[in-house]
């Protein structure tokens, strides 16, 4: 099985290469992918998988049945949305779709699925029990697509023994992968601050209350709901990344509005936090003489990888590619969707390295000038492939 899916995997990479400058060229926003979903379709009408579309909008879910199919059930995932940025690569599949690029590799994670689903449904007559592969919209934006996804029953009928996602990575070199079990990455939850008080001249802050000043002290005092309650061996970040308010030099505004991220990699603490936060905000806006509105909206929760499930997958990787080029990866306080699934289902969620320091292909996810070694593809769709075809119950 691993020989002739890398024989596969090897042949049909220039096609999917070919496949990744499509989807790369013709980006559309979170719960827009209305022209990727229908262009996946029709693959997998080539294919002759057969498919459930429309699953939470956009999604697709697919199914590729071998030999005993209730033996067991493995889910692979791709995520299809992109990014509101304005691509700068000069390169001829650069984006079509003006402030729309595929700046966090998602082009890469549908080309390896929809890869590993061809090489799959070839060998289905070898492929003991059943695929079960995810196309999901929407992984950018909240509520994430994999939560509409599971509400939808992308995770019933049958549900899987384990789920499997892959994620390029920029910083680790091309033809290797990262795993990491247990908790892996952080929960993502938005706060948004308003402060309001009477405005005025500032020259007599005495008449007015200075919604400036007491925001700052919450940007400061914040800090310490971090710093002096979590336990420091959970990572745990809380960044204010916006103070709008005033929009001159001798006027106190009435109004002035935070907003920021709270990242945790404890449930437990997370929400502990929430409350934390709500207190504090609230006590010192009081005590200075400010009204304050306080939202948090609650976003991905941790995701966390299965210990067995992963523990598993490393090794299928380990054989697959060689021990040199599989590695452990690292917590990172970044948030995905995928979480949803680590929180239903055992789940296994691993990094494809795609940078290629000797050819300059370095750029970070999120950048404008974000691209891959495309070799990543043939190792993407076959590892997807391999594990999914290997991994047990």
């Amino acid at each position: 099985m691993k020989n002739r899916i890398k024989a596969l995997a090897r042949e049909y990479a220039p096609a999917f290469i070919d496949i990744r400058h499509h989807i790369h060229s013709h980006p559309e926003l979170s719960f827009q992918e209305y022209a990727t979903s229908a262009f996946i379709r029709q693959k997998l009408d080539e294919f002759g998988v057969p498919y459930q579309a429309n699953v939470a909008g956009t999604g697709i879910v697919a199914l590729i049945q071998g030999r005993d199919p209730g033996s067991r059930t493995i889910a692979i995932r791709a995520d299809m949305d992109a990014l509101p940025i304005t691509e700068a690569n000069d390169v001829p599949y650069k984006s079509q779709h003006e402030g729309v690029m595929h700046a966090c590799g998602h082009d890469v994670h549908t080309t390896c699925v929809l890869g590993a689903t061809r090489i799959l449904q070839e060998l289905k007559d070898e492929l003991t029990g059943t695929v079960k592969i995810l196309f999901q919209p929407g992984e950018e934006k909240h509520p994430g697509g994999a939560s509409l996804m599971i509400k939808d029953g992308a995770l019933e009928n049958p549900r899987p023994d384990a789920i499997l996602g892959l994620h390029v990575h920029p910083s680790l070199e091309v033809g290797r992968l990262g795993f990491r079990g247990g908790k892996y990455m952080a929960s993502a939850d938005e706060i948004y601050i308003t402060v309001k008080g009477k405005g005025g001249h500032a020259a007599a802050p005495h008449l007015t209350t200075d919604t400036i000043l007491v925001a700052s002290h919450l940007v400061v005092s914040l800090q310490q709901i971090i710093s002096r309650n979590n336990d420091p061996f959970s990572p745990s970040v809380l960044s204010i990344c916006a103070f709008n308010g005033g929009h001159t030099t001798n006027v106190i505004p009435s109004e002035v509005k935070l907003m920021g991220t709270f990242r945790a990699m404890d449930e437990t603490w997370r929400f502990k936090a929430h409350e934390l936060i709500r207190q504090q905000v609230t006590a010192i806006a009081q005590a200075m003489g400010a009204e304050i509105d306080i939202e948090i909206l609650v976003g991905y929760p941790t995701l966390y990888n299965n210990e067995q499930v992963t523990a598993q997958a490393r090794s299928l990787a380990a054989g697959y590619l060689g021990d040199a080029q599989v590695e452990d990866t690292e917590v990172r306080m970044g948030a995905e969707d995928f979480a949803y699934y680590s929180q239903v289902i055992p789940a296994c969620f691993f990094r494809l390295g795609t940078a290629n320091k000797a050819k300059g292909i370095i750029s970070g996810v999120h950048t404008p000038t974000f691209n891959i070694d495309e070799s990543a593809i043939e190792i993407g769709m076959g590892a997807m492939a391999y594990l999914a075809a290997s991994l047990q119950r």
